[in-house]
């Protein structure tokens, strides 16, 4: 078995807001290996991408790491200067950054932005470059891609955009690719396309990818293991079969009974998990899901809960009071209302 080449221990992410230091994402970690896949998984702001970013150094001049390390093929990427780090981006890691539209430089064409990033780590000759940018966006589903290379991102449509992304962010053969939420406001035909490019990536060149979606079925397709993550901090932790047959914690359970089945009637309501994620300037004590959880006791709302495995020796962790006080315990009757 192949050692990981990517270990994430214990990340704390931190950004100087106008109200103080604030912490994004605590205590993340994972590890990854060769042409393994992890999915990322949670609402919008669980500090899913904000450890993406992490990973890449692009936090900008409010954001820091605090704590923890990130080490990729041996390297600490926390203690890596801002020259190591260019040279590392889009060549051995590449990221498909969620919002296509900002990512793009809009004074330059496609072909101006892809040539840039292949004549850097590829040292193609002009010709053979351009041909090989062609080759790419073909590969991702661009029609006419000798006429697009030369077109200005804001003449695209959103999917186009995003299919450049793509693209540009393949084109190097990364180790490590990071995709958020890369079939973002595609059509099921072309993200079926995109999926099966990555896979292909992944199979060729052994390369780790580390995908986050709000699209659970994604996931199921494409991961390994996965992470679910809540309010910056990863609440349960296994492999892709584990996780959607046994979901342990009271959220990752929220998630899979949002999802819609063939099997449930017409006229079924989806469930709907209460509440909204807190902010990051108000964090609740104890457990961060006790308030939206219809499972949680005095215990919950006081005391932080670690995350452990389920079974010594597991792989499967979880962040739950509730598992690990009695994990073989018959399931609870959940509360009409959750603790405020």
């Amino acid at each position: 078995m192949e050692k990981n080449f990517l270990e994430v221990d214990k990340l704390q992410t931190a950004f100087q807001t106008d109200k103080g230091e604030v912490i994004s994402v605590e205590e993340v970690s994972f590890q990854l290996r060769p042409g393994e896949t992890i999915g990322i998984v949670g609402e919008s702001g669980c500090g899913k991408s904000v450890t993406s970013l992490s990973l890449m150094r692009l936090l900008g001049h409010s954001g820091v790491i605090k704590k923890g390390s990130i080490t990729f093929n041996g390297r600490d990427l926390t203690k890596a200067t801002e020259a190591e780090m260019r040279s590392i981006r889009g060549n051995e890691i590449s990221m498909i950054f969620q919002e296509p539209m900002t990512s793009l430089n809009p004074v330059f064409t496609v072909g101006n932005q892809m040539l840039e990033l292949i004549n850097l780590h590829m040292k193609l000759p002009a010709k053979e470059a351009r041909a090989y940018a062609v080759e790419m966006l073909t590969k991702v589903g661009i029609p006419r891609a000798s006429e697009i290379i030369d077109e200005y991102p804001h003449k695209l449509s959103g999917g186009m955009r995003q299919r450049v992304m793509i693209a540009m962010a393949l084109s190097c053969k990364p180790k490590l690719l990071i995709a958020d939420e890369p079939t973002t406001a595609l059509d099921v035909t072309i993200q079926a396309q995109i999926l099966e490019l990555m896979k292909k990536l992944r199979d060729e060149s052994n390369t780790a990818i580390m995908i986050i979606s709000h699209d659970l079925g994604v996931i199921a397709e494409m991961a390994d293991k996965v992470i679910v993550m809540y309010a910056g901090q990863v609440v349960e932790e296994a492999d892709v079969f584990t996780l959607f047959d046994d979901p342990k914690h009271p959220y990752t359970k929220g998630l899979m009974d949002s999802i819609p089945h063939l099997e449930h009637d017409s006229d079924q309501r989806l469930f709907s998990i209460p509440g909204t994620v807190p902010t990051i300037h108000n964090m609740p004590k104890g457990c961060r899901f006790h308030t939206r959880c219809q499972y949680a006791t005095e215990k919950c709302a006081h005391e932080k809960p670690p995350l452990l495995p389920i079974q010594p020796e597991s792989d499967h962790r979880v962040r739950c009071w509730l598992q690990q006080d009695d994990p073989h315990r018959a399931p609870i009757q959940p509360r009409t209302e959750v603790i405020a």
